[in-house]
């Protein structure tokens, strides 16, 4: 039976502080002080190389970090010059994957030293790798020591080498033996240690995603994944035409010049800006100085040619863009080379002084030079873009009222807000744990309280709603300000301004198991959807799975995510089993409710494809077509039945 919820235990100060620290017992002497191999430091401390472990639900999950790694290799070899083709293979019931690339392969007398020894690698050389993502000689370290099980194969001048470990430990080596004709190149297969992953699962679309996009910023090269090709002839104008929404308000703009490559247009529809930004091949999906390089001289450009003091976000408003630069010796902000952190086109010089050009600067020129002749030459899509500047501008000033009381609002009742129970660590700080900082958006106080009692105050919100949020399809971003559930919600976001403000990195949707928990699901995503599209699109947002039964004797107790976890649960605990449907959050005790939200909570990502019209998606599902919908349901309509469980017992 779960506990009573009382509004009181809402009241603690999760940022209070005891008034004396207690002091831990006094141990710190010389056997303190240890020291770890490379392999042992990098399982010890797998966050610092990849990131968050994860199961697989999140795209940014340590599991995808490792393919990445070892295609980046691949990637800088095809760079170079070297193979025109790479191959991915992942076998989801063995959870191996296997990479081949057909370039140089790794030099057959270092191949233990570059794939299990920090600092070795031949990326700091630039003369052999001039503009290369890896350049710390951590990836494939990385990758062999958070595997239980990897090789890598190399061929080489018609010989080959290929050696095998468990755990960063080297378990064998065939030494150099001659392979005869076939092309040169290296393999690599590795499984993720499940002692660390726990029971993860590769989510086809997150890879097929990171695919495609060396696809479009490789052009000429073919990916093979799980025997599908992957190839673009356009690069980033296909990766723009395959991720829009929509039609274009006019052609896109495409600039390429020297290491500077952009593809650009505006849509109707769209809140801000949104940019799928790359350095040397690497998404940054959390931006840097070369997405605010770009954002402020297109403002500047666009300003300077109609001659006309516009606001930069009137400007920028409804663009999308494709944007990549290569540098040399980009420095990212973390391993995982989300954030570009550089200034210069190249690193400083052994004396500490730098003759390189800003980036800043850099790309200004090429927007100068470029976007200002375009435009020059093309009087129509003049006309459409001060159009659409001006309907920026007049939406800006119509709702800016709204917005100052709204905002008033919120400050008001920030300092005793029950609808939003803060965590320590957010997104948009430097801390080591941002990658998991999450806010639970559930329904009534009753879950909440669950929630809130059961949950990791560090890195764990929770907000509260009081019912049925309001179906806000086809209405104006005014509602978001209008109402007040909405305006509190964006506001513990922090994404009215920017996504990149964003205070969580996971938001999750945690309602009931039922038909109203279902319709508040679509109701929360209709808004995401109407409003902060990027916010899904960046795989930000989740579905909370918890356990639909709890069956349980006197001895064993299972928690049951479907029909068939329940019948093979009432198997194991005989006719004695004790049968609970759990039909609401709330009727889950806290203490039960600690393991379905800890590290192994079931995460559905809600995941948009590109073939998916964000338009007529949300029609169909919450809009008035109200005989289309009942026919959809009737047809798809499940009937669960009992007799096989009567049976089995």
């Amino acid at each position: 039976m779960a506990e009573d919820f009382n509004e009181n235990d809402f009241e603690q100060d999760i940022f209070s502080q005891p008034e004396e620290q207690p002091k831990i017992e006094d141990k710190y002497n010389d056997d303190s002080i240890i020291h770890l191999e490379d392999m042992e430091h990098i399982r010890r401390r797998p966050g610092m190389y990849i990131g968050k472990l994860g199961d697989g639900a999140s795209q940014d999950d340590g599991i995808y970090v490792l393919i990445k790694e070892v295609i980046d290799n691949a990637i800088d070899e095809y760079t170079s010059g070297y193979g025109k083709k790479i191959e991915v293979h992942i076998d989801t019931i063995e959870k191996k994957v296997s990479i081949r690339d057909y370039g140089r392969g790794i030099p057959l007398g270092k191949i233990v030293e570059a794939v299990s020894q920090l600092n070795t690698g031949a990326k700091y050389d630039s003369k052999v790798f001039q503009k290369s993502v890896g350049l710390n000689g951590v990836g494939t370290k990385a990758v062999n020591a958070l595997s239980s099980y990897f090789k890598v194969q190399s061929f080489r001048d018609g010989k080959t080498r290929a050696i095998e470990f468990e755990q960063g430990t080297q378990i064998s080596d065939t030494e150099i033996i001659e392979y005869g004709k076939g092309d040169s190149g290296t393999l690599v297969e590795f499984i993720p240690d499940p002692a660390l992953f726990g029971h993860y699962h590769y989510v086809d679309e997150y890879v097929e995603k990171r695919i495609w996009n060396y696809a479009y910023l490789n052009r000429g090269l073919s990916l093979i994944y799980n025997d599908k090709r992957y190839h673009s002839k356009n690069g980033l104008l296909d990766l723009l035409q395959n991720n829009m929404e929509g039609e274009g308000l006019y052609p896109f703009i495409h600039i390429k010049d020297g290491d500077f490559e952009a593809a650009f247009t505006h849509v109707n529809g769209q809140s801000n800006d949104y940019f799928y930004s790359f350095v040397n091949g690497q998404h940054t999906t959390e931006g840097g100085t070369h997405h605010s390089a770009f954002r402020e001289a297109y403002a500047r450009v666009v300003r300077e040619f109609y001659q006309k003091e516009y606001e930069p976000a009137d400007i920028r408003q409804g663009l999308i863009c494709a944007l990549c630069v290569r540098i040399q010796e980009p420095v990212f902000e973390a391993q995982t080379k989300t954030k570009l952190g550089s200034t210069h086109l190249a690193p400083n010089n052994p004396d500490g002084s730098n003759d390189s050009p800003f980036l800043k600067t850099y790309v200004f020129d090429i927007l100068k030079r470029h976007l200002d002749d375009y435009l020059h030459k093309n009087p129509e899509t003049v006309a459409v873009l001060q159009q659409k500047i001006l309907a920026n501008e007049k939406e800006r000033k119509d709702i800016a009222g709204i917005k100052k009381a709204a905002r008033e609002s919120a400050k008001k009742v920030s300092l005793n807000n029950k609808k939003l129970r803060d965590c320590r660590i957010h997104l948009n700080s430097n801390d080591v744990k941002r990658l998991e900082s999450t806010i639970f958006i559930t329904e009534g106080d009753s879950a909440s309280g669950s929630i809130t009692k059961s949950r990791d105050v560090q890195t764990q919100a929770v907000f509260s709603l009081r019912g049925k949020p309001l179906n806000c399809l086809g209405m104006s971003k005014k509602v978001c300000y209008e109402n007040e559930e909405f305006n509190l919600l964006q506001a513990a976001l922090n994404i009215d301004e920017d996504i990149e403000n964003l205070r969580y990195n996971n938001i999750v949707i945690a309602t009931d198991a039922d038909v109203d928990g279902m319709h508040i699901r679509l109701l929360l995503l209709t808004f995401f959807l109407q409003f902060y599209p990027d916010v899904v699109r960046n795989g930000h947002v989740y579905i909370l799975q918890t356990p639909l039964f709890r069956v349980r004797n006197k001895k064993e107790t299972y928690y049951c995510y479907s029909e068939e976890e329940r019948v093979n649960a009432i198997v194991k605990c005989g006719k004695q089993a004790e049968i609970t449907r759990f039909k609401g959050l709330g009727e889950i005790s806290h203490t039960e409710f600690r393991a379905f939200i800890g590290p192994n909570m079931h995460l559905e990502p809600v995941i948009l494809r590109y073939d998916f019209g964000i338009k007529e998606l949300l029609e169909f599902y919450m809009g008035k077509n109200t005989a289309d919908r009942q026919k959809f349901i009737i047809d798809n309509l499940r009937i669960e039945d009992d007799t096989y469980i009567d049976k089995v017992v």
